[in-house]
């Protein structure tokens, strides 16, 4: 059976490369973004359905999927990979309009894609979802508190919403990576980017098809129990 996959941030950096993978595991592609370039040429080397959303609109979120069912049917995978991380700075001097935009795209993105899927899935009995959250979530970075209270708040998400469709064939689990060499790298300072590898055993940055692997699974039939986890991607980073 050909499923219908949505993969929010599918044009590049992990979210590309998860849909590269879901492809490969015989998913019907449908990928969100907000950049309409980037999502040109994915869809040319995947052979996607792409729809523009800003996810932070819940209005635009609606409508991208109900465009998703009429051009690819009902959704039963979802990965949401798109995300910001913002500039780096102290709590007391970090701008309240980078807060914002960042609770909103990853906090609120997250909340809203649950919102328009769900009823969907529970009408099917089956569906698998997948909320890329980060390391950061766990142990909070310094001068990335936005970023880091973001993708706490996905992981609880994750975790809340997975208990209340256990009673159902759904997953939603979250994965927590460490930081991969993407274009969210733009966001950051040098400094910053210098202290995340420094905190990793390891002593690499995650490669994106490392992340495609684990999601593979989570989005798969055979992940039929676990729901509403949260799986490390860290290196070796995370101490519990």
């Amino acid at each position: 059976m050909t499923r219908t996959a949505i993969v929010t941030g599918g044009a590049q950096g992990i979210g590309f490369a998860c849909a590269q993978k879901l492809k490969a595991d015989g998913a019907r592609l449908v990928l969100w973004d907000m950049d309409e370039e980037a999502l040109a040429a994915a869809a040319s080397e995947l052979d996607a359905v792409t729809v523009k959303v800003d996810l932070s609109d819940w209005d635009a979120v609606e409508k991208a999927y109900e465009q998703t069912k009429s051009q690819a049917g009902s959704p039963s995978i979802v990965v949401n990979s798109a995300g910001i991380a913002g500039p780096n700075a102290p709590v007391e001097d970090y701008p309240v309009a980078y807060w914002n935009r960042i609770m909103e795209i990853n906090a609120n993105g997250s909340f809203y894609l649950l919102k328009a899927v769900l009823p969907g899935m529970k009408a099917d009995n089956y569906g698998r979802v997948v909320l890329i959250s980060s390391v950061a979530g766990k142990e909070g970075n310094p001068n990335a508190s936005a970023y880091s209270a973001s993708k706490a708040a996905v992981m609880a998400l994750a975790k809340s919403a997975g208990k209340e469709c256990a009673g159902f064939d759904i997953a939603i689990n979250a994965i927590t990576p460490a930081a991969a060499r993407t274009r969210i790298f733009d966001q950051m300072s040098e400094e910053h980017i210098n202290y995340m590898l420094s905190k990793i055993p390891r002593n690499r940055f995650l490669e994106v098809r490392e992340a495609a692997n684990m999601v593979s699974f989570l989005c798969s039939p055979e992940n039929s129990f676990t729901t509403g986890a949260v799986f490390d991607l860290s290196g070796g980073r995370a101490t519990y």
